[in-house]
């Protein structure tokens, strides 16, 4: 049996030795590489903090001690370490999710994977031990470097300053990178401390000076080595970094010598204030195929050889993040006032290829959503068009900059939001359910959401051709479908994609879910029913040309992969009432629930956005046996009704 098959807590820690622990490192990281690589997952990031989270559970008592990740995709190792060893499925329907999750483990705290707010979730639990009294627990934080570009990690230091009398532990997990290199004054400055000569050398020659004395030196080391990370701290001048914050600081300690790990977080633990742990580490540790990956040291991998570290399945049809990457690029080529920004995701979000070429015409302002809306007004205002790329999940951070300084001075600014609707295996936190519900409530906003890559180029330059008002694109994770060509188009820009003789259904799609409509439509005609499928490629605000094709049909049925609750089909059931039609609006899309990880189309399936589910509800509202009922056929028809009892 293997050391790691022994683990069934984080007490078991406490039987192995110091070699044991080391072992026990590598056995982990042997078996991330051996199972990530057949589920896909967060590899890298966890690679990088086997002995961080080691040292963690050996210092601290979970969940007696309060265990927060920031963002909680390094969060595998802390799984293994509290009994969650069966990754066959992780981020998979049934399986382990691949964040935080309460349901999974009491060790399991903050579900949440948008970065930078573990600082203010461990400010308020260790007030909370505080005032009720608990003076025996501890509240760890682990935040990466570039979480603290985000302005709510500064935030939460000032307030956890002005009361530092808590048990608690910040640990700054330094690998120098977010997705891909962290950016920034901090950055810089951490990158300095990281690579400073001063730092590399004292820390290797005085552990191979006290080393040659043997044992006694070694236990000697041993002794000092909290005297020298202080030592090493004033010798860096790293202390200065949080020297007005009044926060006790350690470090930079070797993030993977788990001896010198524990030692530190012990004096953090017995300090009886907030201290800042700052831990060196490697993105990738370990593996070599991680460590070459010059673009972000395998974050995130699919399914990978586990030997070369290659990808197993390689997409035949480009992704919507590819299409978008390289129209962009041909967009700046003949204007010279496009200009990009992203929120530490220059690569996931396709803005790559535009800093390629373009280098001082993108900006990545780090994991500071709030920070890049703004910013891109100001670039407005001085004659630019920036357009802002970032997940769909992560524009909700960023709505009151939107609103107020986007939307009400009239800036043209380009929200181009990937990962939009149903994204899979990255659970609650990151499905882009909400921005439509949300984003349609800001005045004067235009929403497209392409069907097909035809689509997305077509309607990313109608967007960026816009000045006045903010414009916003939003696409799917994944590879792009089959494309779908209208029969015909009306004068307002509304695709016609299928149309029928008999007008008793109008179904009106949002962008990929053109798909389902078609197969509903397929699917109502074998009934006898007719539908007609139609893309209004521009949601909001809602066309004419959708006002007037509805007030022909006896019923209207909307399908989008957003919240349904303040959804488009809302916004469309709403503006026929104010033009006076009153054609029955049955408004399908998401609940408004945190759904659970698992794939797209398990998913769908889950909440009934399937095409036999949907037909099979159009049915019974055109025979008139479930609500709201289709209206009747024109009186001068004899027809009783144009569906088979079959």
């Amino acid at each position: 049996m293997t050391l790691l098959e022994e683990i069934r807590g984080p007490r078991d820690l406490d039987k192995l030795s110091p070699e044991q622990l080391v072992e026990l490192a590598a056995e982990i990281r042997e078996f991330l590489v051996r199972e990530v690589s057949k589920t896909g997952g967060h590899l890298g990031p966890n690679l990088g903090v086997v002995e961080l989270t080691i040292a963690m559970h050996t210092v601290f008592n979970s969940p007696h001690d309060a265990m927060v990740f920031d963002t909680g995709h390094q969060s595998y190792v802390h799984k293994i370490l509290t009994g969650r060893q069966d990754f066959s499925h992780l981020r998979e329907e049934g399986g382990l999710a691949g964040y935080p999750q309460r349901a999974e483990s009491e060790h399991d705290i903050v579900e949440s994977s948008h970065a930078s707010s573990s600082l203010s979730w461990a400010d308020g639990i260790s007030r909370a031990f505080t005032m009720t009294g608990q003076s025996d627990r501890h509240v760890v934080a682990v935040v990466g470097d570039g979480a603290l570009t985000g302005g709510m990690t500064w935030e939460a230091l000032n307030n956890i300053s002005d009361d530092n009398s808590r048990n608690l532990v910040i640990i700054v997990n330094d690998n120098g990178r977010s997705y891909a290199p962290t950016i920034g004054g901090m950055a810089h400055f951490l990158n300095d401390v990281r690579t400073r000569r001063s730092y590399r050398n004292l820390y290797s020659t005085t552990k191979t000076a006290f080393h040659k004395f043997g044992a006694p030196g070694r236990a000697l080391y041993r002794g000092i080595r909290g005297g020298t990370h202080g030592f090493l701290s004033r010798l860096t001048n790293n202390e200065a970094l949080y020297s007005n914050l009044d926060i006790k600081y350690l470090g930079p300690i070797h993030g993977h010598d788990i001896k010198a790990l524990t030692e530190a977080l012990q004096q953090a633990k017995n300090y009886g204030a907030p201290v800042i742990v700052h831990a060196i580490t490697e993105k990738g540790r370990g593996y070599q195929p991680a460590l070459l990956d010059t673009a972000d040291q395998f974050h995130a991998v699919g399914q990978i050889d586990p030997e070369t570290g290659e990808p197993i399945d390689v997409a035949s049809k480009p992704s919507w993040t590819s299409v978008f990457a390289d129209e962009i690029v041909k967009l700046a080529d003949g204007n010279p006032r496009l200009v990009g920004i992203t929120a530490a995701m220059l690569r996931p979000t396709g803005l790559h290829k535009f800093a390629e070429k373009y280098p001082e015409r993108v900006l990545d302002v780090g994991i500071a959503e709030q920070h890049a809306v703004t910013s891109a007004a100001g670039l407005a205002f001085g004659g630019l068009h920036p357009v802002v790329a970032m997940y769909a999940t992560f524009v909700n951070r960023a709505f009151d900059q939107v609103l107020m300084d986007v939307a009400l001075h009239e800036a043209g600014v380009t929200f181009v939001l990937d990962r939009a609707g149903v994204t899979g295996p990255d659970g609650a936190s990151h499905h882009g359910m909400w921005d439509l519900a949300i984003l349609q409530v800001v005045p004067n906003i235009m929403i497209a959401a392409p069907r097909d890559a035809v689509r997305l180029r077509e309607e990313l330059g109608e967007a960026v051709r816009v000045d006045d008002r903010p414009t916003v694109l939003r696409f799917s994770k994944g590879v792009v479908g089959t494309e779908f060509e209208a029969i015909r188009r009306t004068d307002d820009g509304v695709d016609v994609l299928r149309e029928t003789e008999n007008k008793d259904v109008l179904i009106v799609t949002v962008g990929p879910m053109a798909k389902t409509g078609l197969e509903v439509a397929d699917r109502l005609e074998a009934q006898g029913i007719g539908a007609t499928v139609i893309d209004p490629r521009w949601v909001v605000p809602v066309a004419q040309g959708v006002i007037d094709l509805a007030a022909e049909y006896r019923l209207v049925i909307t399908i989008e992969d957003g919240v349904r609750v303040g959804g488009i089909g809302t916004r469309i059931r709403q503006d026929l009432r104010a033009a006076g039609v009153d054609t029955a609006v049955t408004e399908l899309g998401l609940p408004d629930q945190f759904l659970p990880h698992g794939s797209r189309d398990y998913i769908l399936e889950l909440v009934g956005l399937t095409p036999q589910a949907i037909a099979r509800g159009v049915v019974e509202q055109v025979l008139g046996s479930k609500l709201p009922v289709a209206r009747p056929l024109p009186a001068e028809s004899d027809v009783e009704s144009p569906v088979r009892g079959d």
